[in-house]
């Protein structure tokens, strides 16, 4: 049987490493991203296709969800990736409304109206209206970061709108996590490269390493897979640890 997923935010980073880990669990995976489809590197899997796609216009959320239908099949999981840090670190008295709202756009709206979009189209189904949602957030929904206070907010916002959709849609069988990765080496992490490095080494993370785009996709590729099937509302932090508090 043909299984399609949707990934947002899919032309690199975590993203990309989720759309590959979906892939070579044996689905289709429409990768959706604002940005021009980036050259797939040597050794990726194939299959599946590319939709760009502006998310925060809520308005091609339902004529995006219907190309993916018809290129591909209909989608039984979607992957709420896509998401942006401050426009710039820094003092949260000197946090600007654009960056606010820049990142509360992209965080938290879109992906809020294209899984509301998504969930109306899986109850309109019949019969078999199950499938599954996974919200990337991040270990900043609850461990602050001074230096990006809106990031923080809208991933504090996200936990909640995880259990939201999941106390919503449960009855239908349509399961929805969260995932909050920790200090993963991608783009959006690199300026702060000296500062995690040091946080690492001085027992920040009780792994004592990054995490990888590629421990989210595996992460992500189970929850799709229904190897945990009498869960939802959860949130699993992938992160090494850093999410334990010791003293």
């Amino acid at each position: 049987m043909t299984r399609v997923a949707i990934v947002t935010g899919a032309g690199r980073g975590i993203g990309a490493a989720i759309a590959d880990a979906l892939t070579q669990a044996g689905f289709i995976v429409a990768r959706v991203s604002l940005e021009a489809a980036p050259e797939a590197p040597p050794g990726s899997p194939a299959g599946g296709a590319y939709y760009r796609c502006d998310l925060t216009d809520i308005a091609q959320h339902e004529d995006l969800l219907e190309r993916i239908a018809q290129d591909l099949g209909e989608p039984e999981c979607l992957v709420n990736n896509a998401g942006v840090s401050s426009m710039h670190r820094g003092d949260l008295l000197a946090l600007s409304p654009e960056s606010f709202d820049r990142t509360l756009a992209i965080n938290l709206r879109a992906g809020f109206f294209l899984t509301q979009a998504f969930a109306r189209r899986r109850l309109a189904l019949a019969p078999g209206r199950d499938g599954t949602i996974i919200f990337i957030g991040s270990a900043n929904a609850e461990i602050i970061g001074e230096n990006r206070g809106d990031y923080c907010m809208s991933k504090a916002a996200v936990a909640m709108m995880s259990k939201l959709f999941a106390a919503r849609l449960a009855s239908a069988g349509i399961c929805v996590f969260e995932i909050r990765p920790g200090i993963i080496r991608t783009p959006m992490t690199e300026p702060a490269t000296a500062k995690y490095d040091a946080l690492i080494a001085g027992g920040g993370v009780p792994m004592e390493r990054w995490g990888e785009p590629a421990d989210i996709g595996r992460t992500v590729a189970t929850l799709a897979s229904g190897a945990i099937p009498y869960a939802t509302g959860i949130h699993i932090d992938v992160g090494g640890g850093l999410q334990l508090h010791r003293v």
